[in-house]
Parts: structure tokens; C-alpha cells; sequence
């Protein structure tokens, strides 16, 4: 029984299960959004083109879509705070059904276009939208620092479990209707996006249940002061408490949120790393990961399924391993030495002309893969401040996606001129660069907590009431911690 406590520990089960109701939602509202996602991933390149559609203008909707993204993230999580977490969230579902409900009814290429483009549909099974920003600020907001790292793993895995169920329900599903009487394909295919539809209208009466503490002005139950030495040492080294800055006047300026003089360096070097890792990324996706063992050994397509399938498995279960090592290294050093030997096994994929040895590649790659996304997700939310996390992590979303837009048509570029290989050389080494990039600029902070002492920063509560012209209520929930970094001298 003590071990199994202990597992569970370890495993962050007894995190979750102590969560609040809130969180609990939260995970459950991604799982149902993700599911939605991977259900019509599988079949959107196949509709498109069973209604005739060109694979250049197949190309041409997947980069609308992502520009379409773009301006929904940047839009929706700046004034998310302003207009409300639990509005901004049902919204963006409200407009997720509507994509599908187009989908489902209408054959006219511009018009799926227009739906995609002004509403949300993941061309890739990924995230998309505002959804996680908003999520992940939210999360933050109700999780102590020394629990966030487990919770974020969770909530990781139930997404990731999300996109998988659902993939493997959309392959079901198309085969089992089209051997229905007067079904054809292209039947079957709006049939699964009206599911789409009705999966998104449910994740928009989801917020719904999600009480008042979600909201950016609310103070959760407050943590002890004595956080733990991971969350302690990220935000130590020179850090100094300032008084929260007032807010902006003018009614649409109330929505903004002001980003301090600290955040907006470490907002710029983010961006600069994650640009990076998500242009590498953008190279070599799922799909043509898919092409490149087509190609080259001519795998069936039962076989490639279940070899992405099980790297697919291995990615998720993979997460569980996040949190309990994040403990014992660091979040930094987690993000960096799991996700650097995935960067190399990517590369290496390639480069044997031997099918057993590139399934190997593919295998270990898979291991560590997605191990960095809790521990990265856990790291930003510690480094900025509580009222700029949700604008923070949507602006980082917008520079991934726009990088990542970019990448296919290079990697097209390069398979048509006899360079596949090219595309995963560059990607592990741009992926290995990233790791370099985040070791050197933000693992300071962990060492400076291990040496104790010199270097450490102070982290303390406003007490003040700040800011003219506002209510006081307003301002004692404005009491919060307000840490100032500087980002310079941790070079």
C-alpha cells in the first residue's frame, strides 16, 4: 500500500485527484476539444479531396488555416483576460461548431475556406485556437507553483489521449458508414464533421460549470509563501517585488493587458526559441514523416499505421515520466535533456538506407518527444507575471503557428528535388539548437536555488492598493505576487 501511494505520488495522481473542480473540467474540456480535433484531422484532406479539390489548393486551405489561427489566438487571448477566461472559451468553441456545421453542409471549396479561415479547424490534429492559452493561464491561476508541473503533465496526456481516441473513432466510424446502403464518402466524411459540430457545442457549454475562481480578478485559494524549490528557483536570482503597475484608461484599453518592463526581454527571447523549435517542427510533421517511409520503403499502409500508432502510445505514456524527473532535475534541465536526444533521433531518421534502423530512429524519438511540454508549460507560467500569463502564452502561440505555416512548403520543396533527408537533418538540428538556446539563457535560475544563498531573489506579496479610479475590491484582488526579473543578468 506505501508503495502504491508513493507511485502515485510520483506519478502526480494524487494531484489530480486533490485538484480543485475547476481543474478537473479544464482537463475534461481539452480531452473533448482534442477528440473533436483528431476525429476530423484524419478525414480533412480526404473530403477535400473527394469534393474535387487540387492538391495545390489542398496546400493553399492548410495555410489559410493556419493565418486563420493566428488571428483568432492573437485576437481572443489578448482580450481574454478583460472579457473573461470562461467567455473567451465558450466563443472560440461557439465558433468551432460553426466551422463544423459548414463543413457538414457545404461543398463549395471557399466556403469551407471562409469557415476555417474566420472559425477553427485543426488541419493537423494539434491545438489551435485560443483554447490553451487561456487553459494553461487558467491552470496556473488555480495550481500551487510546487503542483503545476504535475498537473500540467496530466493535462497534457489527457490531450494527447484525446487526439489518439478520436483518430482511431474517425477511422471506425468512415468504415462503418460507408459500408451503409447509399453511403458514399463524401456522406460519411459530413456525417463525422457534424460530430465535430456537436462535440464543439458541448466544449462551449462547458464553461459553463467553471466557477468565478477561473476568472483573471479572482484569488484562488492562496498557496503557502513557502513555495517549493523548483517554483523558488526559477523566479529567484535578483528578483525583486515592484508595485503592480495601474491599469490603462479607456474602455478598450481595459481589456489590454500591460506586460512589465522584465517580461517583455524573456517575452522576446521565447518567442526567438520557440519560433525556432516550431519551424523544425513544421518540417517534418506526422504527415510527412508518413510520406517519407511511404517513399522510401514503400510500407503498406496496416503497417505504418501501426507504427505510428505505437509511437504515438509511446509519446503519451512517455509524459507520465515528466513530472516525477522535473522534481529531481529541475524544469529547465527536464524541457532540455528530454527533448534534446529526441532532436538527434530525428535527424538520424534518414540517414540509413535501412528500414529496421529508421524504425529504431523513429522509435527512440518517440520516447522523449513530448516529455518537455509540462515541464515548458509549468516553466512559463512561473516566469511571468499572474496577469500577463494568458497574453504572454498567446502571443507565443501566434509565433509558433506563423513559423511552423512556413515549413511545409519548404519540406515540399525539398522532396521534389530528391531532398527529403535534408528536411529531418535540419529539423534535429534546429530542435537541438532551441534545447542549447534554453539551457544556456534559463538554467540559471536552478543553480543559483542548488548554491543557495548568493544570488537568491526576493519574491514577496503587494500589500498595497494600487491604481486610481478603481474600486476596492478590485484592488485587493489585484494583490498578487509580482515578481521582476532581470533577464539581462542572466546571461
Amino acid at each position: 500500500m506505501a508503495l502504491l501511494s508513493r507511485l502515485s505520488a510520483e506519478l502526480g495522481l494524487l494531484s489530480i485527484y486533490d485538484s480543485p473542480r475547476d481543474t478537473k473540467l479544464l482537463c475534461l474540456q481539452r480531452f473533448v476539444r482534442l477528440f473533436a480535433f483528431g476525429l476530423s484531422t484524419l478525414i480533412l484532406v480526404l473530403y477535400l479531396s473527394s469534393l474535387g479539390v487540387s492538391d495545390t489548393r489542398i496546400g493553399l486551405f492548410m495555410t489559410l488555416t493556419l493565418l486563420g489561427d493566428v488571428a483568432s489566438t492573437s485576437s481572443l487571448t489578448i482580450f481574454a483576460d478583460g472579457l473573461g477566461r470562461r467567455k473567451t472559451l465558450m466563443l472560440a468553441s461557439a465558433l468551432m461548431s460553426a466551422s463544423g456545421l459548414v463543413f457538414a453542409l457545404s461543398g463549395s471549396y471557399w466556403a469551407l475556406v471562409a469557415a476555417s479561415v474566420l472559425g477553427i479547424m485543426s488541419p493537423s490534429g494539434a491545438e489551435i485556437g485560443p483554447f490553451r492559452a487561456v487553459e494553461e493561464s487558467t491552470l496556473a491561476h488555480l495550481t500551487p507553483p510546487h503542483l503545476r508541473s504535475d498537473i500540467f503533465t496530466w493535462y497534457t496526456l489527457v490531450g494527447k489521449a484525446g487526439t489518439s481516441i478520436g483518430t482511431l473513432a474517425c477511422g471506425s466510424a468512415v468504415q462503418a458508414l460507408q459500408h451503409r446502403p447509399g453511403w458514399t464518402p463524401t456522406l460519411a466524411y459530413r456525417a463525422l464533421f457534424g460530430a465535430y459540430a456537436l462535440l464543439a457545442l458541448l466544449n462551449a457549454l462547458l464553461p459553463l460549470c467553471l466557477s468565478a475562481a477561473c476568472e483573471a480578478r479572482s484569488t484562488p485559494s492562496k498557496p503557502s509563501r513557502a513555495t517549493s524549490s523548483e517554483t523558488t528557483a526559477l523566479l529567484s536570482a535578483d528578483a525583486e517585488s515592484k508595485p503592480a503597475h495601474p491599469p490603462a484608461s479607456g474602455a478598450l484599453r481595459r481589456f489590454l493587458p500591460a506586460l512589465s518592463p522584465a517580461s517583455r526581454p524573456l517575452v522576446l527571447r521565447l518567442s526567438a526559441l520557440f519560433a525556432i523549435e516550431a519551424f523544425a517542427s513544421g518540417l517534418v510533421p506526422a504527415s510527412w514523416i508518413a510520406s517519407f517511409f511511404t517513399r522510401t520503403y514503400a510500407l503498406a499502409p496496416s503497417a505504418l499505421g501501426a507504427l505510428l500508432s505505437l509511437t504515438a502510445l509511446i509519446s503519451t505514456l512517455s509524459i507520465l515520466l515528466a513530472a516525477p524527473l522535473a522534481r529531481r532535475i529541475g524544469l529547465v534541465r527536464t524541457m532540455v535533456f528530454t527533448h534534446l536526444p529526441s532532436a538527434v533521433f530525428l535527424a538520424l531518421i534518414p540517414l540509413p538506407d535501412n528500414l529496421a534502423l529508421s524504425v529504431l530512429f523513429l522509435v527512440l524519438r518517440s520516447c522523449t518527444q513530448s516529455m518537455d511540454q509540462a515541464p515548458r508549460e509549468a516553466f512559463l507560467s512561473a516566469v511571468v507575471l499572474p496577469r500577463e500569463r494568458t497574453a504572454v502564452m498567446g502571443v507565443l502561440g501566434v509565433v509558433k503557428t506563423l513559423s511552423q505555416s512556413v515549413a511545409p512548403s519548404v519540406t515540399g520543396g525539398l522532396v521534389q528535388g530528391g531532398r527529403f533527408w535534408v528536411s529531418f537533418v535540419v529539423a534535429g538540428a534546429l530542435k537541438a539548437g532551441y534545447d542549447l538556446g534554453v539551457l544556456g539563457m534559463f538554467v540559471g535560475w536552478r543553480g543559483r536555488e542548488d548554491g543557495g544563498g548568493e544570488g537568491e531573489g526576493r519574491v514577496e506579496e503587494e500589500e498595497e492598493e494600487v491604481g486610481e479610479g478603481r474600486g476596492g475590491e478590485e484592488c485587493r484582488e489585484e494583490r498578487e505576487v509580482d515578481v521582476e526579473m532581470d533577464v539581462e543578468g542572466r546571461k
